[in-house]
């Protein structure tokens, strides 16, 4: 998940928001990860968007990326300069109406963005728990926040929504909690990582380990190991990107000079902007929780994990209507591996969409505006929604 944060245009936000946080797993009851380890208390930040109907019938989950939060739409102040990360696509009348659903967005297990993860305390210890947290998978973050639905009195999900990351976790939450999930988009993503992904995060990773003040994951009452984590997200960022948004956006060109410097200063503009991306994300962003939720990500398996190896049998569990969404220029999440799903999904008779949108920007399309991805995604919904509605009437 890249920087962008896109203004409406229009200037329609849900407005002002607030993030709430939500705890349980106290010990002695502690959630069991599926590494085997015991994990508490676990807290879990999120936001709300809307209004919960009556029947609560309107809910719809946001799931976020690797760098992403809770933080998807309004401004937490009159004079808040970025609104949320999707703010282009969740508020009054857009793409998800927050005028007809109730969104909710929690940030995910592992993060720093006000859910538990390395930087919280250890109750054991008083301490961060650095290196010491226990490994996470995309199955337990799913799991917190089935914590958090059942807290919130919960029971349907009118849809599921997510990208790359967030898109491995609506395909959890469909075959994990099929009779929960009436719907599911996911975006940009995949069943599994390929060798390619995987190497990607492991330099990134190996960037992060490499800097002396990593310290064994143990740096948070010293210099933090700001160096890897800046290369770790200029890796990740070329990924997000593609070759055709590089050429247009840079090209060859010199960033503020005439000529080549001949040393080792950012003479390109690409360059530039990279290192600019580094930096700013290591003002945001705790270098443990990138290796943590990249190496959950890296594991991430919906075959083995439901399906002995078989993605038949894997979304033979789901009972959710899709649309799946990819886009051309995406040579992370490439298009055949959304095919891959869809053609399993097809072999179950489920019901399912698919469409390839024509997208230069790569990866990080799904996070930029356009009129074509916010009317699919718009129609689904109110496509799913009448039809749940006629339903529940006919009860």
């Amino acid at each position: 998940m890249s920087e962008y944060i896109e203004h409406d245009q229009n200037g329609i936000s849900v407005g002002i928001v607030a993030k709430q946080v939500y705890t349980f797993a106290e010990p002695p009851h502690e959630m069991i990860l599926e590494c085997g380890e015991k994990l508490g208390p676990i807290s879990i930040s999120y936001e709300t968007y809307g209004n919960l109907n009556q029947d609560k019938s309107n809910v719809i989950i946001v799931c976020h990326a690797l760098s992403g939060d809770s933080h998807v739409a309004g401004y937490y102040s009159k004079d808040d300069p970025k609104p949320g990360w999707w703010d282009i696509m969740v508020g009054p009348e857009k793409g998800i109406d927050t005028d007809k659903y109730f969104v909710i967005c929690s940030n995910i297990l592992g993060s720093c963005m006000g859910s538990t993860g390395p930087c919280s305390y250890s109750p054991k210890t008083a301490e961060p728990y650095g290196h010491d947290f226990p490994g996470i998978t995309i199955g337990d973050m799913v799991r917190a926040q089935k914590a958090l639905l059942d807290h919130l009195g919960i029971n349907k999900i009118l849809a599921v929504i997510g990208g790359s990351i967030g898109g491995m976790q609506v395909l959890e939450w469909c075959v994990r909690y099929p009779d929960m999930v009436v719907a599911a988009i996911p975006l940009a993503t995949t069943m599994k990582h390929s060798a390619l992904a995987i190497a990607f995060n492991e330099v990134a990773r190996q960037a992060i380990m490499a800097d002396p003040n990593w310290n064994n994951g143990n740096y948070y009452n010293g210099p933090k190991p700001n160096l890897g984590l800046a290369v770790a997200r200029m890796i990740g960022h070329i990924t997000y990107l593609s070759d055709e948004s590089m050429r247009i956006k840079f090209g060859r060109r010199l960033q503020d000079k005439s000529d080549f410097s001949f040393n080792f200063d950012a003479d390109f503009q690409v360059e530039s902007y990279l290192r600019h991306q580094g930096a700013k994300f290591v003002d945001r962003f705790d270098a443990n929780s990138f290796l943590f939720i990249t190496k959950a990500s890296d594991y991430y398996d919906l075959e083995k994990e439901h399906g002995s190896g078989s993605a038949v049998k894997a979304f033979a569990k789901a009972k959710a209507r899709f649309l799946i969404l990819s886009f051309t220029s995406d040579w992370l999440y490439p298009t055949y591996q959304s095919k891959a799903m869809v053609q399993a999904m097809k072999k179950n008779g489920l019901d399912v969409s698919f469409c390839e949108i024509e997208a230069e920007w790569g990866h990080d399309a799904f996070l930029l505006p356009s009129e074509r991805l916010t009317a699919l995604i718009k129609n689904f919904l109110e496509s799913v929604y009448k039809e749940n509605l006629k339903q529940h009437n006919a009860l």
